[in-house]
């Protein structure tokens, strides 16, 4: 039994091993290519891209786990039926249950784990991965001068150079314009050669130029001025230095992105969801006391009306005297405006705080999703992998990408209802689960009873014995 147990396990954590490193790939190319605008020509250090690579790789398992379980499953059982180690294994009078018991138990301590990583380092790999990701889009692209173009990276300086070294360092025939903010005065600096060069911190750029002249044109307004001076300057050999430090990258605080909800465990989604509902709930009660003082009911029954409410009256208007109705009608009128402005602002209000509730409480549900999922493509993939008997890359790959792309269907569906609210936060974050537990019940029961559920000849047997039938039973 022992042996069984061993070949069964061995046979499992070697595929799943393999499929979870090639699904993780896959994800980080895609990444990779959703972010490659942002990260070309920016000069970052290889160390910022590779913990951007490690972060979304760490962000990556919630979707490369439940893959790779559901391929590894099909494969590893495909393997074994493919061989007849199934077979041999029902021979010797194990049960399937029983030879996948000690898998099982594997299985569930992994999911298990799956929750507590979801839970407890999840939301730091997506603080971290947020954070480095908003720094690297949000940087500047490197200082880059091209041959007969101006460039006009450096705030108030255009840089044109007729050309350059292969290097980059050196160049020749440099034209610099200063445009002085706050002034029409423009500086022209004409240099035949110069060299480029960043300081020690990397904060400036120095140019070193050489042969030039320098003009420089003062004008304290845009009006014409005839005594306006004009200095024109000779140069053996200067010095220009670039304010460089925005073109470095600035780490954000990263307790700016804290609140955000994919990076909260259970306890702090908890307490986040409360404090909005609780704030929310106040809320709503203070929206009457806050249009109350502007909501007022005329009666004319009222005792100070006594003498007058023999009088039918046939518009409310006619109880106002006609001097006062105008100013009357101008009020009511501002204070309708006022009261639709206030319901207006505080809908909108409770709009946002709604959805930020159900953000929180999908997010909650999200970390048990993800190790029941596992349960569950494992409930699929093992028993479909025992009835299709196939094994290597083939046909599992095709029927996990099946599986999976339903799965994920029902679940973007899902979620995205329940983020505009069509349905409850925790029925969105389960229905894809629900939906599939079933087909793995099923599955399961069809791989005990040894049912050739994937055997085409018996679909066609039973075809033609129906066609048989309805043949006998029509008339002639």
């Amino acid at each position: 039994m022992k042996k069984v147990h061993i070949l069964v396990l061995k046979a499992f954590i070697k595929p799943f091993i393999v499929t979870f490193f090639i699904v993780m790939f896959v994800l980080l190319m895609l990444f990779l290519f959703k972010y490659i605008d942002d990260l070309i020509g920016k000069g970052f250090e290889w160390y910022v891209i590779l913990q951007l690579l490690w972060y979304a790789s760490a962000t990556n398992v919630a979707m490369a786990l439940p893959l790779s379980m559901l391929l590894s499953s099909i494969m590893t059982f495909g393997n074994l039926g493919e061989s007849y180690e199934l077979v041999a294994i029902k021979a010797a009078g194990i049960s399937l249950k029983k030879a996948m018991m000690p898998l099982i138990i594997f299985v569930s301590l992994f999911s298990i784990g799956a929750f507590v990583f979801s839970d407890y380092m999840l939301p730091i790999a997506n603080l971290k991965m947020g954070s480095l990701l908003y720094d690297v889009r949000t940087k500047k692209a490197d200082f880059l001068i091209r041959e007969g173009v101006f460039n006009n990276s450096i705030p108030e300086y255009s840089i044109r150079a007729k050309s350059k070294s292969q290097s980059g360092g050196k160049l020749k025939d440099l034209i610099i314009y200063q445009h002085n903010p706050g002034s029409s005065g423009t500086n022209v600096l004409l240099a035949k050669e110069g060299e480029m060069y960043n300081s020690k911190d990397n904060n400036y750029m120095v140019l070193q130029l050489k042969d030039g002249v320098r003009y420089e044109e003062t004008s304290g307004s845009k009006v014409y001025n005839p005594r306006q001076l004009f200095t024109r300057y000779y140069f053996n050999q200067t010095e220009q230095k670039f304010d460089m430090s925005a073109f470095q990258m600035k780490r954000t605080d990263e307790n700016l992105f804290k609140s955000h909800y994919a990076m909260l465990n259970l306890r702090q989604l908890k307490y986040y969801a409360d404090s909005i509902s609780h704030f929310n709930d106040s809320l709503r009660n203070n929206v009457f006391r806050e249009i109350q003082p502007y909501y007022k009911v005329y009666n004319k029954y009222h005792p100070s009306a006594k003498a007058k409410s023999q009088v039918n009256y046939k518009n409310f208007l006619e109880i106002i005297p006609e001097d006062k109705r105008m100013n009357a009608i101008s009020e009511s009128s501002n204070q309708v405006r006022y009261i639709q402005d206030v319901l207006s602002l505080k809908s909108t209000t409770d709009t946002e705080y709604s959805n930020s509730i159900r953000r929180y409480l999908m997010e909650y549900q999200r970390k048990f999703t993800l190790s029941v999922v596992c349960l569950v493509f494992f409930s699929i993939g093992a028993p479909l992998g025992a009835i299709i008997r196939k094994g290597g890359l083939g046909l599992p790959v095709v029927m996990a990408i099946i599986f999976f792309l339903i799965y994920y269907v029902i679940s973007t569906l899902a979620e995205k209802s329940a983020r505009e609210g069509s349905i409850d936060a925790t029925l969105g974050m389960w229905t894809a689960i629900i939906v599939l537990a079933p087909l793995g019940v099923f599955l399961t029961y069809k791989s005990a009873t040894d049912s050739a559920l994937f055997d085409i000849e018996q679909y066609k047997a039973a075809v033609k014995k129906i066609w048989h039938r309805f043949k006998k039973q029509r008339p002639l």
